[in-house]
């Protein structure tokens, strides 16, 4: 079975890309697949995550210009190239299967491009928890946006969700809960560093704001331990964290870092993970926590983290938005070395039900269903 990820680039670190990665290597090296990578944007870089050689990559070289909207002219001039580059493409390499792991313009057009045996998947990586209250708001060109967005999803043979929450705000018939994977991971944090990590693009949703005033609350108990944010920038939010930093005068014991590319060996040396997000809809970084025995303290944002931590047995949720009660967990873990270490030992127990064998075994088996 021949199957393509159609995506934009796979430089850059991020979650879609590291499932992509773990997703692609599993097909690579199995007998009955054979696999590629098409990007857009690529630009004869390197992929941040490893990739079997077996996998075969196609740049189109669109490169559209980030700096400006998708619908300026140079933009829509190369959404124009990106449309006839791509067919033409699919036409050569006639895949059994097409999966769309993002956004980007061929969101609109691929169910009209590709040959007629080949069948087309969508993934949704974000939560969409916010879409019912979007749908709601007046006006005609709302309206209008929602039907087209329903009647394109319409054309994918399948739209792939990631936990059962998310489901629920997806219309159509044509849905399948697919959670992310996570290769297995021999090593074990030893859980004795007097440091927290967390880890993800320094972006607004990710609420590091909430997480570095919690900290504070933190550091007033146990001003011997540290937090290390790994994560690369995205517009102005690390020059604002900065400055939050400083106001708090945490600068001794909160340290913002650049991305990693071994996240799961760099968690190694610490003893808590911790995500403070907006929204989160199957986190992939919390998945490589609990691979290495992390236990984890996480806002119990929509939906993601409720449908990976195990409250109170291999984590704790925490209402969203709720500082201080996010500072009395992540305090509950640090002063509590025995309650730490034994969430750890649940924590890389309870992650065997995301290893990648079992949930590529379904893959297999929904790819398969799809071509009968």
């Amino acid at each position: 079975m021949r199957v393509v990820y159609n995506t934009d680039r796979i430089y850059l670190h991020g979650g879609i890309e590291k499932v992509m990665a773990t997703k692609v290597n599993y097909f690579a090296n199995h007998p009955n697949f054979e696999v590629y990578i098409v990007t857009t944007e690529q630009q004869n870089k390197l992929p941040c995550y490893f990739l079997d050689s077996k996998v075969k990559l196609i740049d189109l070289s669109i490169n559209y210009n980030r700096n400006r909207s998708y619908f300026s002219i140079a933009n829509l001039i190369r959404a124009i190239k990106h449309f006839f580059r791509q067919k033409r493409l699919y036409i050569q390499l006639q895949p059994d299967v097409i999966i769309s792991p993002n956004y980007n313009f061929d969101h609109f057009w691929l169910p009209f491009i590709i040959p007629k045996k080949t069948k087309l998947i969508k993934e949704l990586h974000s939560s969409r928890y916010q879409e019912p209250q979007q749908r709601k708001q007046k006006g005609f060109l709302n309206k209008c946006y929602w039907k087209l967005q329903d009647w394109i999803e319409s054309k994918y043979h399948k739209v792939v969700v990631l936990n059962k929450d998310e489901a629920l705000y997806r219309p159509g018939s044509n849905l399948l809960v697919l959670p992310n994977p996570v290769e297995p991971n021999e090593n074990k944090a030893k859980l004795v560093s007097q440091k927290v990590i967390a880890a993800g693009r320094i972006s607004p949703v990710k609420k590091y704001d909430h997480l570095i005033k919690a900290w504070k609350l933190v550091y007033e108990k146990q001003p011997e331990w540290e937090l290390h944010i790994y994560g690369d920038a995205y517009g102005s939010a690390l020059d604002e964290l900065n400055i939050l930093i400083d106001k708090l005068d945490l600068a001794s014991v909160v340290q913002l870092l650049p991305s990693v590319d071994d996240l799961t060996h760099t968690m190694l040396d610490y003893s808590v993970f911790a995500m403070s997000s907006e929204t989160e809809c199957f986190p992939t970084v919390l998945l490589e926590a609990l691979s290495v025995g992390l236990p984890i303290v996480s806002y119990d944002c929509p939906n993601g983290p409720k449908n990976i931590i195990k409250d109170h047995e291999d984590g704790l949720l925490v209402p969203e938005r709720n500082i201080k009660l996010l500072a009395k967990s992540l305090n509950l873990l640090i002063k509590n070395d025995s309650l730490r270490k034994e969430m750890g030992t649940k924590a890389k127990e309870n992650c065997k039900r995301f290893h990648t064998d079992q949930i590529m075994a379904q893959w297999v088996e929904a790819l398969k269903s799809i071509k009968k």
